[in-house]
């Protein structure tokens, strides 16, 4: 099948594309690569390079005519979101409604969404799919509102979905700038011996889940989990405290990290149910946090 991934250069979605290949079908690419990167991207593939809310998009549905929409591409910064709602809101919500257009307008079989468990907000309980939804960010209610377009796009005109709420992901290719996960950003900042800082007091807890996980669930979702809402997750909890230490013995370090007030949107604890994606998706993690920090450590120590 012909699947148009956005947002295929970045972190995520290149290792889509990687699987997508593996199993015989075309991707085509629509990224601006402000967080992608061209490296990332397999020889023969073909990127558009434009932004989401660009008018030529309607070109690119017009003229490849995908069978499947895997919608990768956003602003992800909660930093940025709470700085500028509007730009969060213009890339995340109104980039969204326009792919979900062109997906109508241009006989998409399917429309799969990446999206996030900053959806769910504060909570100290295991958190499933039925659990209450209450953003503390504007990154989260972006994502939120995104997810109810979807909804109401199958209702209104039977355009099928799958909605993967990703847990924190990680792994090889997370850039370590910017707004880059906080397992790359450590791996870095250990590796040329400078000192990390944890934001709180380092028992915030999150759900870290590897990125070849996470593609494989977008793969799977291809022909799984039709108009689904599901966590994708590892279903443990791991302290910011512990994750410093593993990270620490991986790369041999004894660098302590220093302590700083806790940033505004991010959430307390994030320990994500995965028992719907077994049950709808065939879907669970072959990696646990172990042997996904091995690779992911491996990767960047050989960038270094």
């Amino acid at each position: 099948m012909k699947i148009l991934v956005t947002g295929g250069a970045g972190f995520i979605g290149s290792q889509i594309i990687d699987l997508l290949l593996a199993e015989g079908h075309t991707p085509i690419i629509l990224d601006n690569l402000s967080n992608g990167r061209e490296e990332n991207v397999p020889n023969g593939v073909k990127i558009y390079r434009k932004n989401l809310l660009s008018d030529k998009v309607e070109r690119i549905f017009e003229k490849e005519k995908p069978d499947i929409v895997m919608h990768l591409a956003a602003q992800v910064s909660v930093a940025k979101s709470l700085e500028n709602p509007a730009e969060d809101a213009a890339v995340n919500v109104l980039g969204t409604v326009k792919l979900l257009e062109y997906s109508i307008k241009y006989d998409v079989k399917k429309f799969i969404f990446s999206s996030s468990s900053a959806v769910y907000g504060y909570t100290n309980e295991v958190i499933h799919e039925e659990s209450s939804t209450s953003p503390i960010s504007f990154y989260g209610t972006s994502k939120l509102v995104s997810e109810t377009y979807i909804k109401l796009f199958n209702r209104l005109y039977n355009l099928p979905y799958t909605i993967l709420r990703y847990a924190n992901v990680y792994g090889p290719r997370q850039r370590s700038d910017g707004e880059g996960g906080v397992i790359s950003i450590f791996i870095e900042q250990l590796l040329n011996n400078e000192t990390p800082i944890i934001f709180g007091d380092g028992n915030q807890t999150r759900d870290f889940v590897y990125v070849e996980d996470v593609a494989r669930a977008n793969l799977l979702a291809i022909t799984n989990a039709d108009n689904q809402v599901l966590n994708i997750s590892t279903n443990t909890q791991t302290s910011i405290n512990l994750l410093y230490t593993l990270l620490s013995n991986q790369i041999h370090s004894l660098q302590k990290p220093n302590y700083e007030a806790k940033r505004e949107g991010d959430i307390l604890h994030s320990h994500l149910s995965n028992t719907k994606a077994l049950k709808n998706l065939n879907w669970e993690p072959e990696y646990d946090l172990i042997s996904g920090l091995e690779k992911t450590a491996a990767y960047f120590k050989k960038k270094e």
